[in-house]
């Protein structure tokens, strides 16, 4: 038999969706099953979105420009303006989604062997795309201890070498929630400056930001214009995941033009999202302020939820709506299966993603899960007293302290 690729055996499995086979299983048992694994928001679509699908009134399905309609690429450039954000529509690629635009960002902007930069636990899909360019990623560690706070620039300076390419931030940060402070995204410009490095950040959480700190986008910072590959997605802040509509944002023209060379082969991003995400830049003030309260208000309930489980610990996360929590346990990967495989209280159990999945540095994370407070409150609550009951029996059975 053939065997398949070095690359297909290099890939790792999604942190997030790896124990899915289990939830099934579960649910097929009986048990309820709540969803912390996954950033899927719960809360509704915009209106303008929904009612823009509904009047999809064409006789022909066609392929869009491979760039994705100017239409809806001049609209967004009003939107990012509400950010400061000084853009012209021939700064934006339509993607098939955020991946999408990190896969063409790096395939783009690496050469097979580069290396970037990235603070860890990082997003794990990162690591994937980097695999499929063949470049490779070099982690630099942030601890929960820490809040997740970047290190001194001395330990990116440590990593840089002939082979470093780029740096890769996620601002607000997923999986932790951490928002990178001004000096933090000053201390980043300055090395994408002196070692004329790219910086790709990852900005799909700008909505969601619960401190009166200012968010600093990549595409603020002054000096490294062409250095900025900006990538974003209307998955999160307007509850579409479905539809795969993301962006790749440069003002490099050589960039553009060597990412359009990706568009073009996989021809044109999806119809049927672009009607749908341009219509929801029409969605109300209100809209957006009662997403982001809500967000609030669950943040708070699990937080403080989870700190007030006995060995649990979770920093206060400033952005997105995860979080990485520590718990007192001696394999998170196998407390998460064992939740699924073993346990139910009351009929119902939690998924999460174990975090190590979130780190490359061998045994990192391996206490800790990411949760995503993507659930109304009052299912939050549940979730909480079935984990605490989880941690009860697992130490028991296991003889963890």
């Amino acid at each position: 038999m053939p065997k398949i690729s070095d690359r297909a055996i290099e890939m790792p499995s999604s942190p997030i969706r790896k124990l899915a086979p289990l939830a099934t299983a579960a649910k097929d048992r009986g048990v309820h099953v709540y969803h912390l694994n996954i950033g899927q928001p719960d809360l509704p679509t915009p209106q303008a979105g929904l009612d823009a699908l509904r009047k999809i009134d064409r006789k022909v399905l066609e392929y869009s420009p491979s760039q994705g309609f100017r239409s809806y690429r001049e609209k967004l450039t009003k939107y990012y303006e509400k950010y400061n954000i000084h853009l012209s529509a021939d700064d934006i690629i339509i993607t098939s989604g955020g991946s999408e635009a990190v896969l063409f960002a790096f395939m783009s902007c690496l050469n097979p062997g580069d290396e970037i930069i990235v603070p860890e636990p990082a997003y794990a899909n990162y690591m994937a795309f980097a695999i499929s360019a063949g470049a490779k990623i070099r982690t630099i560690a942030t601890t929960i201890e820490e809040g997740f706070s970047l290190p001194k620039v001395e330990k990116f300076e440590e990593l840089i070498n002939e082979r470093t390419r780029a740096i890769l931030i996620c601002n607000p940060n997923n999986p932790t929630g951490y928002l990178y402070t001004r000096r933090e995204m000053n201390q980043i410009r300055d090395l994408v400056k002196k070692y004329d490095l790219y910086l790709f950040s990852d900005e799909v959480y700008r909505e969601f930001i619960y401190t009166g700190s200012p968010y600093i986008s990549a595409c603020h910072l002054e000096g490294i214009e062409n250095n900025v590959v900006l990538i974003d997605s209307v998955s999160k802040r307007y509850s579409e995941c479905g539809i795969r509509i993301g962006a790749l944002i440069t003002k490099n023209e050589e960039v553009r033009k060597a990412v359009m060379k990706f568009c073009q082969a996989r021809l044109s991003p999806p119809l049927i999202g672009q009607i749908v995400a341009e219509a929801s830049l029409d969605a109300t003030e209100d809209y957006a302020l009662e997403v982001y309260d809500e967000y609030v208000e669950r943040r708070k309930c699990l937080i403080d939820g989870l700190n007030r489980i006995p060995g649990v610990y979770s920093p206060i996360p400033m952005g997105a709506f995860y979080t990485v929590a520590k718990l007192p346990v001696d394999d998170a990967e196998k407390f998460c299966a064992w939740c699924l495989t073993d346990f139910e209280y009351e009929g119902a159990t939690v998924m999460m993603a174990p975090a190590a999945g979130f780190y490359t540095t061998p045994g990192a994370g391996r206490d800790q899960v990411r949760i995503a407070y993507v659930l109304n409150k009052e299912d939050l609550t549940r979730a909480l007293l079935v984990l605490e009951k989880a941690l009860e029996a697992y130490n028991g059975l296991f003889g963890v302290k």
